[in-house]
């Protein structure tokens, strides 16, 4: 009879990857996350700048999508029954990794709403230049959380991408909107700041929970783990409308929308879809990578939407932003070129080792 062992290491080795699978699911992961971190701010600020100003409407929108998942997680499960995959469970979450999983979705419930009243009062611009510095929190916290080794070439990349958010923030205060008060403004500015910090340290405790977890991880656990997460973020937003009676401010808000009442619709619907992009993407990097790495492309990713900002809100694009960009590519390539030469030293020892 076979014993709960051997079961759980045939369930295991059956659900390992080959390298060239994880690299792509890195790339859809990665083309996920820049969908998202890009398009996601875009669509967040056309509901403040158009009409919207309903702060927990927006803060529950960003994990509200996460139904979307349950479609992928169906699939998964029925190619997984299709080929013999023994125990096969549609939910194989267990205590040890639920548990955290609702503690980081109440944080990321909190996170949402501090992300959410800094776009109602800042330019995606600004905005995006303060979350810049989440790179910093990201990399401190994976150094304290899970031990994360730095090479020169990671360090260098970080010091690039902070560098790049310093310049731009020496300019923040000619991107205040007109109808802002100064008040307003910085209330904006340090609540982004919060949000920024608060998802530096949610990232590498994702890192974390995998390292910890008492069962194997495999991409259909990380949807299940993003689902829970986005769940009980969302239940907390939602406790915000109510006591704030937004859901009952909803229809009349649409009526009065800029843009129209269907369009209205469209929007919410848009922002929701978007932002489970960016946080399955992010959580996808941290499953094949590291949140390291997943900060990185945050980071670097923000000149960019910086730039669609300007296309599509016409906000201003100094030389500081060009410079910005100019920074933050370079210190993506710097990353990525430590990753290369770390794979080729340990494909060297890996051959000098096999020889007799």
């Amino acid at each position: 009879m076979a014993t709960r062992d051997t079961i759980n290491k045939q369930e295991e080795n059956n659900d390992k990857m080959s390298r060239p699978m994880k690299k792509a699911l890195l790339v859809l992961n990665c083309i996920m996350l820049g969908i998202g971190n890009c398009g996601g701010p875009l669509v967040q600020r056309l509901y403040f700048v158009k009409g919207g100003k309903r702060i927990w409407i927006s803060s529950f929108l960003l994990t509200a999508g996460w139904p979307f998942l349950i479609i992928p997680l169906i699939c998964s499960f029925l190619y997984k029954k299709r080929n013999g995959s023994q125990e096969t469970k549609l939910i194989s979450l267990k205590p040890s990794v639920f548990i955290p999983c609702a503690i980081l979705g109440v944080l990321t419930g909190l996170d949402d709403y501090l992300a959410a009243y800094g776009v109602s009062r800042l330019p995606v611009s600004t905005s995006a230049l303060i979350i810049a510095t989440q790179l910093a929190f990201t990399a401190g916290f994976a150094f304290l959380l899970v031990k994360q080794k730095f090479s020169a070439y990671t360090i260098n990349a970080v010091v690039l991408l902070s560098i790049g958010a310093v310049i731009l923030a020496l300019h923040s205060s000619t991107d205040r909107p007109d109808h802002e008060s100064n008040i307003k403004y910085y209330e904006g500015f340090f609540m982004t700041l919060g949000a920024s910090a608060l998802y530096g340290f949610i990232l590498p405790s994702i890192e974390l929970t995998f390292k910890k977890a008492k069962q194997p991880i495999t991409y259909s656990l990380v949807m299940e783990m993003q689902i829970v997460m986005s769940f009980f973020a969302t239940v907390f937003c939602t406790i915000g409308m109510l006591i704030n009676h937004d859901f009952k401010a909803i229809p009349h808000e649409a009526r009065n929308f800029e843009l129209g009442e269907v369009t209205y619709y469209v929007i919410l619907s848009a922002n929701s879809l978007l932002w489970q992009f960016f946080f399955l993407g992010a959580i996808g990097v941290i499953f094949c990578a590291s949140s390291l790495l997943s900060g990185v492309i945050i980071a670097t990713l923000l000149p960019v939407t910086e730039s669609l900002a300007v296309l599509f809100f016409h906000e201003k694009f100094q030389v500081e932003k060009g410079l910005s960009l100019a920074l933050s590519l370079w210190g993506f390539v710097s990353y990525f070129y430590g990753e290369f030469k770390q794979v080729k030293k340990m494909k060297r020892g890996l051959e000098v080792g096999s020889e007799p």
